[in-house]
């Protein structure tokens, strides 16, 4: 048995997006993805279970399956799963926005249901983006599944493909990285930072701003403000943080043949504000 829910969004909104997304980030166990499905393991609080994402383009709003033991967590689940697909954006309002940018505004009106897909869970996408540091998407991948498959825990009655947790902060921190991949310094990093969590040092919210969650990233050893930004933009939706100094957004094609510098480019950004993760999805996608 589970729950169905529905969960509405002003169009237009591209489940091919988030299926592209997802798709290069996969992490086997933890979620499943088919052609019209997303599924994925979740802990919450002292509990965990799973939920799986159907689109329904024809209605305008995506099919929520909740597993029986998130049921009555729904409350808090259904805000944070709106969040991660982006639903309460108004494509209009973002349009209109960039419509005055000579270079930005065809590409956001080529491209109006492109939204800012953004982590369940914070904390995985922190330790995603540290292990991602100078590294491809893809072997940031392969090594974080090694971490999932290492320190992750089984997750029981969970549907087809669907048998892990993700890390928690006390095994990440506590357990061995050794040949896990990554080059010693960065291990470090990732098991400071995860020691931080699971010790509350660090508390992981935006709820002072997202300029103070950065700050409080860029104190930690190994930390930078690419890093910071950049799981202020995919850990919590900020719709402002904008991580200048991302190859993806210094190389991408919208820019010709002068390539900006991270400098130039978070200059220029300053006009985009108060939106300018919207700004950093489109030139990823210019970029791919």
């Amino acid at each position: 048995m589970s729950e169905l829910l529905y969960l509405p969004y002003l169009p237009p909104w591209d489940w091919q997006q988030f299926h592209r997304y997802f798709a290069l980030r996969l992490l086997p166990g933890v979620e499943v993805l088919e052609p019209l499905r997303y599924s994925r393991s979740v802990r919450l609080g002292d509990g965990c279970g799973w939920f799986g994402i159907r689109p329904l383009p024809e209605q305008n709003r995506l099919e929520l399956q909740l597993g029986d033991s998130l049921a009555e967590q729904a409350p808090s689940l259904v805000p944070r799963i709106s969040k991660m697909f982006d639903l309460n954006t108004d494509p209009a309002a973002l349009l209109a926005h960039f419509a005055a940018d000579p270079l930005l505004g065809p590409v956001v009106a080529a491209n109006p249901g492109l939204r800012l897909p953004t982590a369940f869970d914070p904390f995985e996408q922190s330790v995603r983006a540290i292990v991602g540091q100078q590294v491809s998407v893809k072997a940031a991948v392969t090594i974080t599944r090694r971490l999932v498959e290492r320190l992750g825990e089984p997750l029981s009655q969970g549907p087809d493909g669907l048998c892990l947790l993700f890390p928690t902060a006390v095994a990440i921190a506590e357990g061995s990285l050794d040949n896990i991949g990554m080059p010693g310094k960065r291990v470090t990093a990732l098991q400071r930072f995860a020691a931080a969590v699971a010790e509350g040092a660090l508390r992981l919210h935006v709820e002072t701003g997202a300029d103070e969650l950065v700050r409080r990233l860029c104190e930690l050893p190994g930390i930078g403000p690419w890093t910071a930004e950049y799981i202020a933009l995919r850990g919590f939706g900020e719709p402002d943080a904008f991580p200048a100094a991302d190859l993806g957004l210094l190389k991408a094609p919208l820019w010709g043949a002068e390539t900006p510098s991270a400098k130039a480019l978070l200059a220029r950004a300053e006009a985009w504000r108060p939106w300018r993760a919207y700004a950093a999805a489109h030139i990823w996608h210019n970029y791919g």
